[in-house]
């Protein structure tokens, strides 16, 4: 079983550096490194297509702020890179699309909070947009994951699902940067009302936990796990 394909490697940048948070808690941080463009290039070299890069600053202040750390990762790699993180305006998504280079947005407080907004851009550059469902409590959580919201992760999907948007990202919010393993059944759920790729994320330890999802998803971000070793790279 081939699964370089599979795993998204995570890139979480916070003051410029590699880190994870503990359960998005922005006081519960772990840094692994100083040098982010050397980390997504060893993980594109290692054979993985597409990073997932989040800017928890940006999401935290509603406008991204490590944008010139992912202009140099655009610049050193060739594999696909989708970016998340305090994408709420017209221009954020033009500048990281246009400008940066980078082939997917992840966006979850902008079609919650402004839906009029994301649905035009969702058609001026379809395919483009990934929406994040961040479950946290059963339902969908909004502004870095600071916020709660009163709808569930399938009401979120099926506002979008008609729409060209490339698929979902969906986080277990209470299993994320924990490494205590993976519950396929929010899963499970989600993909009975929708159609388009779902990506799972939370909890992710070890193979075994991929290979539960492999199959039921289309593909898994894994942070953690890559960096402190219960996954490596090489076992894919």
């Amino acid at each position: 079983m081939d699964l370089k394909g599979f795993v998204i490697p995570a890139v979480d940048l916070k003051g410029g550096k590699v880190v994870r948070l503990y359960r998005g808690d922005y006081s519960k941080e772990t840094v692994y490194s100083v040098d982010p463009v050397e980390v997504a290039k060893r993980f594109c070299d290692l054979g993985f297509r597409r990073l997932h890069l989040v800017d928890l600053d940006g999401a935290k202040e509603g406008l991204p702020a490590n944008l010139r750390v992912v202009e140099k990762i655009r610049n050193a790699v060739d594999c696909e890179l989708q970016f998340g993180g305090g994408v709420r305006t017209e221009e954020a998504a033009r500048k990281l699309l246009e400008e940066v280079g980078v082939d997917y947005l992840v966006v979850g407080t902008l079609a919650l909070k402004n839906p009029t907004l994301f649905e035009e851009l969702v058609l001026r550059y379809p395919k483009r947009f990934v929406l994040s469902v961040d479950a946290k409590g059963g339902k969908v959580a909004v502004g870095g994951w600071l916020e709660s919201s009163a709808l569930t992760p399938e009401e979120l999907a099926s506002r979008y699902e008609d729409k060209p948007i490339w698929g979902y990202l969906y986080t277990v919010v209470e299993r994320d940067g924990t490494l205590s393993g993976v519950d396929p059944e929010p899963y499970r759920r989600f993909k009975r009302v929708v159609s388009k790729p779902v990506l799972a994320s939370g909890g992710v330890a070890t193979l075994e936990d991929l290979k539960k999802l492999h199959g039921l998803v289309e593909g898994v971000v894994v942070g953690r796990a890559l960096y402190e070793g219960t996954i490596r790279p090489e076992d894919l």
